[in-house]
């Protein structure tokens, strides 16, 4: 080591000199401030009305009793309303009174069952706040006889049990809050049988093809080869009920040559020169069939692809529909007019309607 003046030593050249610094701590390690602030817990309970007075709590039972009783009250309201103002066609203000009265009832219904269930808990069941510390959940012995005191528990504090009034109106109340739901699916079933109503269309033996929509009367020598036209059967516009009528009664007409058709035996007669008429409704779900390819005579029906081959009597060769498409018979008369020799032979439409 060497000495300088003032007698003291220096250290000597390219030595270290340690000093003494406080630990660095790694980024990665959690560091708890002895200064934290504490955790305050909870604020004390503060009674309310109800806990204090028994009147009141009576009061308060007796109002939510009284929600869930103008819950059932909505609810029966809604299905008479249903019924005793009904829709009826072509009467707009049918549609804006069963609209309304019916939202009322299904609203009142809600809308009582709801604020009953939110003013039982806020005034009658246990106010007291409380933490619970998570825990693994192991299905027990232990565990199972745990949840079971946790049910009784709620049920004491609830006061489910023993509130016989407010236990028995909520109960009715759900009860009561589906039966509009009921009713109103149970009209989107046929109010007749379905089969029968789709046999049933305005096609008989002498009636006229229209085009549609115009309803002129078709002639057979204007149905050109390739064509196709979009057909009506004469009359429509007359009757009170003419969608109904179109949706079972539209028909497509196109001509081809007579050699490309295989009909069988039993339906030889069915076409005219080539001219042949099939329902316009797909087999699947009674969507349009309104697409023709003139050169291979497929019909195609543009919701779901459904192919029919009208040279094979509108087989299904492509898609989900099951059975072919209905065919008219159909001849002319004695002025050359396209006329229907009989009605369909089967119903139109979806092929659900035959599984009777």
């Amino acid at each position: 080591m060497a000495h300088d003046d003032d007698g003291g030593t220096n250290a000597a050249a390219g030595s270290a000199i340690e000093k003494s610094e406080p630990p660095q701590a790694s980024p990665g390690t959690a560091i708890v401030a002895s200064d934290a602030i504490a955790n305050p817990g909870l604020p004390p309970h503060r009674p309310r009305v109800t806990d204090l007075d028994p009147k009141k709590q009576k009061q308060a039972a007796r109002r939510v009793s009284t929600l869930f009783l103008l819950s059932i009250v909505g609810s029966v309201f809604a299905i008479v309303a249903y019924i005793v103002f009904p829709i009826r066609p072509g009467v707009p203000s049918s549609i804006r009174l069963n609209t309304m009265f019916l939202g009322i009832g299904i609203a009142l219904g809600l809308v009582s069952i709801g604020i009953g269930a939110i003013y039982w808990a806020k005034n009658l069941m246990s106010g007291e706040e409380m933490v619970e510390s998570r825990h693994l959940t192991r299905g027990t012995v232990e565990t199972r006889s745990r949840a079971v005191e946790i049910f009784q528990q709620a049920n004491e504090e609830s006061g489910f049990g023993r509130r016989t009034l407010i236990r028995n109106s909520l109960i009715g109340a759900l009860v009561a809050t589906p039966l509009p739901a009921i009713v109103l699916f149970r009209d989107l079933a046929p109010a007749a049988n379905p089969v029968t109503l789709l046999e049933e269309t305005m096609w008989k033996k002498g009636t006229r093809l229209t085009q549609d929509p115009f309803g002129t009367p078709i002639k057979a020598a204007d149905v050109t080869l390739g064509s196709v036209f979009h057909v009506i059967p004469e009359g429509l516009d007359q009757v009170s009920d003419k969608l109904e009528e179109k949706a079972k009664s539209a028909v497509l007409l196109m001509r081809l040559l007579p050699q490309d058709l295989h009909p069988q035996p039993d339906r030889e007669s069915w076409a005219y020169d080539g001219i042949v008429a099939y329902s316009k409704i797909c087999t699947h779900v009674g969507c349009p069939v309104a697409l023709y390819e003139q050169q291979t005579h497929h019909l195609l029906c543009p919701c779901h692809q459904s192919t029919f081959d009208v040279t094979n009597q509108c087989a299904v060769i492509f898609g989900p529909a099951k059975r072919p498409l209905p065919q008219l018979p159909i001849t002319v008369d004695s002025e050359g007019y396209l006329i229907a020799q009989s009605g369909f032979h089967e119903p139109v439409g979806p092929s659900f309607w035959e599984r009777s």
